[in-house]
């Protein structure tokens, strides 16, 4: 029965390659009618008024001239959407007329030297600039922060540890809990997502996937891809909690299945690789995202999220149910029969919204900046949230925030 399945599975392949190129060479592409598509274009300029903090080079510029590897991280968003509001139509100089304050911090900038991000030191240096601004200027005490919104791509946001069940127990950082935050990290009913907050993609370098493009018209010959860990031996040494076991079942059931592409390796063509595959894998790890979303839609590969109760990067704006596969991590094991099972006619509709430029623009970063990329996506999503009601606004004399809330060791100064 499995040999069948993957014989058919080819045949599948064999006219998918037909399929792929009359989509990709068709420079018609199509668009979501609706809320996603016009939200995707909307234009925050005008709509909204940003006030950047001038706040000492500790707390960002000098923390990216000790270690410039932050630039390229998945965690750079960070940096990147101050150095955009400095320069942006939003920003005003004139804090009285604000909508929304911002606090330029780069709090995931301390990495180990093999390039992973330490989360430890975040809560400390956040503190450390909030009790700057709160006494420096007069507008974090009128709302306790609820007209701020702070940049915090790390893998459970403001909850700032790497491993789910710490972070679980540490909460969101106490004085952020009423502040919007931009984060990468997003999962329904999680304590790190806070209602409100603005779930963005991860950073991927847009000029090297941009110099790695490859003809449209070439062939996806391959039916799925992915690479990356099946097991994380060092963090979690028996096997059964990284990803959720999610991508150990893709590799103990999919590894010997001819149509999966799949490997621990990371090849130099991994890029070309995926825009040479019909679906590429965005499995869960330690987090429910990973850049792979980002590349899989970049390079029109259809992208397959297991990834149970993910909310994914612009939700309101970008049709994931259209341009993506959902599977259940429970599901895994048939991953096969799965997407052998979906129709030639929706595969060709997916790759014809993936095609759409505006889909790519919104999950990147781009120097310089682009309408309608993930900088405008987070401009669009504050505006969306004005006006701030009334009750954001502190009686004389109250207090909501614990700034002594939370972990002894986040209490010592920075």
């Amino acid at each position: 029965m499995r040999k069948c399945l993957w014989l058919w599975g080819l045949l599948f392949i064999a006219l998918g390659f037909a399929w792929s190129i009359t989509a990709e060479r068709n420079p018609c592409t199509e668009r979501i009618s609706g809320s996603a598509g016009d939200v995707l274009e909307d234009d925050p300029v005008g709509r909204l008024k940003v006030y950047v903090y001038e706040l000492p080079s500790k707390y960002n510029k000098k923390i990216l001239q000790k270690d410039p590897r932050c630039l390229s991280h998945m965690f750079a968003a960070e940096i990147f959407m101050h150095r955009f509001l400095l320069s942006s139509p939003v920003r005003t100089l004139n804090p009285e007329e604000a909508d929304w304050f911002y606090t330029p911090i780069y709090a995931t900038c301390d990495l180990t030297p093999t390039g992973l991000p330490l989360p430890f030191k975040s809560p400390r240096m956040l503190r450390s600039a909030i009790q700057l601004i709160s006494s420096s200027w007069p507008y974090w005490n009128r709302t306790e922060g609820a007209d701020h919104f702070f940049v915090v791509p790390h893998d459970f946001g403001a909850c700032f540890h790497y491993q789910e069940e710490k972070a679980i127990e540490r909460g969101i950082f106490p004085i952020l809990r009423r502040a919007t935050l931009v984060q990468t990290f997003g999962q329904r009913n999680h304590v790190c997502l806070n209602e409100g907050s603005i779930t963005i993609p991860p950073y991927a370098p847009p000029q090297k996937m941009q110099a790695r493009q490859i003809p449209p018209d070439t062939p996806r010959s391959i039916f799925v891809y992915f690479r990356g860990l099946f097991y994380d031996v060092n963090n979690d040494p028996e096997g059964g909690y990284y990803a959720r076991g999610a991508r150990a079942a893709v590799w103990e059931n999919l590894k010997s299945n001819p149509l999966f592409d799949i490997s621990t390796e990371h090849p130099t063509t991994y890029y070309e690789d995926m825009q040479r595959a019909i679906f590429c894998l965005c499995p869960l790890g330690w987090a429910p995202w990973s850049p792979r979303l980002v590349e899989a839609v970049v390079f029109g590969c259809i992208p397959v999220i297991i990834a149970d109760d993910i909310v994914l990067p612009f939700a309101d704006a970008i049709p994931w149910e259209e341009i993506g596969v959902f599977v259940a991590e429970e599901d895994v094991p048939k991953l096969d029969k799965i997407l052998t099972s979906i129709p030639p006619h929706v595969i060709l509709r997916k790759q014809r919204l993936l095609a759409n430029p505006s889909m790519k623009r919104a999950m990147l970063f781009p120097q310089p900046t682009l309408p309608g990329d993930a900088f405008h996506q987070i401009l669009n999503g504050l505006a969306r949230k004005l006006p701030h009601p009334k009750s954001v606004y502190l009686k004389p004399g109250e207090k909501i925030l614990n700034w002594t809330a939370g972990p002894i060791t986040d209490l010592k100064p920075w």
